[in-house]
C-alpha cells in the first residue's frame, strides 16, 4: 500500500517544495518594505484611535517590531504567491481528473486568486475596520486601549486569510460540481449543518462578540447559497424520472412472466 502511495506524496512534496520557496522568494522582496506594508495594515487601527478612541499602537518588548517585520512580509508573500499555491494545487490533482477536466487549469487560477483577492479587499475595506472600532471602543472610557503591535497584527492576518478562504467558496463548489464531485442538492442537504458549522468557525475565528462573528457567518451564508446557485447551472442533480428513463423491454417481460405465471395458476 505504501508502494501505491509513494509517488502521490513524492508529487506533493514537490508540490509544497515549489509553493514554499515561491513564498520565501517573495518574502525575501516584501521584507525590503516591511515598514510601508505595515503602515498599510495599521491604517484601520490608526483611523479607529483618530476617530476619538484613546489608545495606540505599541511595542511591548525589545525585538517585537523584528517579528512583526518578519511575519507581516511572510503574510505579504503569501498574498503575492497565492497564483502560484493555486498553481500547484490544481497539478497534484490533474492526474486524476479527464483530458477535458485539466483545461479548467488556468480558469481555476485565475478565479482562485480573483476571489482570495476579493475576500481580502471586502475585508480590509468594510469588516476589518468595523471590527476593530467596535472591539476597541467597547470599555475605552474605563481602560485606555494601548495594543501591541504583534497582537494586533497577528488579529489583522486572521481575519483577512479567514475572509480570503470563505471567498473561495463559489470557486470550489464550481470546480467540484464541474467534475462531478457535488451538485446542487448536495449543498441544499446540507445547509443546515453548513450553517452550524458557518457560526463556530466564526465565533473561533473572530473576537468573542456577537457583531464580529456576524460579521463573518453572514457573508459566509450567502456565498453557501452563492455556491448552491453556482452548481444549479454547472451540475444540477436531476430527477430521478429524468437521469432513469423507463426501461421498456423490461416491464415488457415483466408483463410477460405475470401473464406465463397467471396462466398456470389457471384450473
Amino acid at each position: 500500500m505504501f508502494e501505491e502511495l509513494r509517488p502521490h506524496l513524492q508529487d506533493l512534496r514537490k508540490r509544497l517544495m515549489l509553493s514554499l520557496l515561491s513564498v520565501v522568494i517573495c518574502f525575501v522582496a516584501c521584507f525590503s518594505f516591511h515598514e510601508e506594508i505595515f503602515t498599510w495594515v495599521q491604517t484601520p487601527i490608526s483611523h479607529a484611535f483618530s476617530s476619538g478612541i484613546k489608545g495606540k499602537l505599541i511595542q511591548v518588548a525589545p525585538a517585537e517590531y523584528l517579528f512583526v517585520a518578519i511575519k507581516v512580509s511572510f503574510f505579504a508573500a503569501f498574498v503575492i504567491s497565492v497564483p502560484i499555491v493555486f498553481w500547484q494545487l490544481w497539478l497534484f490533482v490533474a492526474p486524476g481528473l479527464y483530458k477535458h477536466e485539466k483545461k479548467l487549469i488556468l480558469p481555476f487560477v485565475f478565479f482562485g486568486s480573483f476571489m482570495f483577492g476579493l475576500g481580502l479587499f471586502f475585508c480590509y475595506q468594510v469588516v476589518f475596520p468595523l471590527i476593530i472600532r467596535y472591539v476597541l471602543a467597547f470599555g475605552n472610557e474605563v481602560v485606555e486601549a494601548n495594543i501591541a503591535s504583534d497582537e494586533y497584527l497577528s488579529f489583522f492576518i486572521r481575519i483577512m486569510l479567514a475572509f480570503g478562504f470563505v471567498f473561495e467558496m463559489p470557486v470550489m463548489a464550481f470546480f467540484l460540481g464541474k467534475i462531478g464531485l457535488i451538485t446542487d442538492n448536495t449543498l441544499k442537504r446540507s445547509f443546515r449543518y453548513a450553517v452550524v458549522a458557518i457560526f463556530v468557525i466564526a465565533a473561533i475565528v473572530t473576537p468573542p462578540d456577537v457583531i464580529s462573528q456576524l460579521l463573518l457567518a453572514v457573508p459566509m451564508v450567502v456565498l453557501y447559497g452563492v455556491a448552491i446557485i453556482i452548481l444549479k447551472f454547472v451540475n444540477p442533480e436531476k430527477k430521478e424520472d429524468e437521469t432513469s428513463p423507463p426501461n421498456n423491454t423490461e416491464q415488457t417481460r415483466k408483463d410477460e412472466i405475470q401473464a406465463q405465471i397467471e396462466e398456470q395458476l389457471k384450473p
